[in-house]
């Protein structure tokens, strides 16, 4: 098999991202561009975010997971702690997350540490849960492998039937993990591949540092 893909092409000319016009904290050029992406990406979830870790085995992986809230201080999502980028995050927290945001042109690429939230807000994001979302926190051992699909189906069946007609609780191998980022890059797609890349980088001041880098 050989899929020849070099005559894809495309020529990015919506907009263009200059210092002059990006806010001092990188938080607020964030949300500008999940609103913009967000009323213009109908039908697709905007919040999905790619999640990079250094696995177990020393090689990076990457995964789509969804973004579920961000503050001032990072980037929040959910997950089984005994994933494998679980297993991954409590080696080695540093991570990347990235969005790509094909309507709008722009990429948004995120350095920084995971660190688990708080237990009571994960607790607050679980009961938010559908029913069956909660019964699959409980029913996947997430990453390990299973003998068949079957295996899986009867799982929930035996959780279904055990939290019947009560509430069911937050697993405690289940919850979430806020990104703090060290570094946010910026990237607004340009005619000719002169791509605009604004980054912002985190001072020991907590001040943020912005500069320009070549496409």
């Amino acid at each position: 098999m050989n899929n020849d893909l070099s005559n894809y092409r495309k020529s990015y000319q919506k907009a263009e991202l200059l210092e002059t016009n990006v806010p001092q904290a990188p938080i607020e050029l964030f949300q500008q561009w999940f609103y913009d992406a967000e009323s213009s990406e109908s039908g697709l979830e905007t919040n999905a975010m790619n999640v990079a870790t250094i696995g177990l085995d020393g090689f990076p992986k990457s995964r789509i997971v969804l973004l579920k809230k961000y503050t001032w201080e990072g980037f929040i999502f959910y997950t089984n702690y005994h994933s494998e980028k679980g297993k991954a995050i409590a080696q080695n927290p540093n991570v990347c997350a990235s969005f790509f945001w094909e309507q709008q042109e722009r990429q948004v690429i995120i350095k920084g540490i995971a660190e688990k939230i708080s237990e009571n807000l994960s607790d607050g994001y679980f009961d938010s849960r559908p029913e069956g979302s909660k019964l699959g926190a409980w029913s996947s051992p997430q990453s390990e492998v299973v003998t068949s699909k079957e295996t899986l189906n009867n799982q929930l069946a035996s959780y279904t039937q055990k939290f019947k007609g009560s509430e069911i609780p937050r697993p405690e191998h289940w919850g979430g993990y806020i990104i703090k980022p060290i570094s946010m890059e910026f990237w607004q797609g340009r005619p000719n591949r002169m791509h605009d890349r604004i980054r912002y980088t985190l001072l020991e001041n907590f001040e943020w540092k912005i500069e320009r880098l070549a496409p």
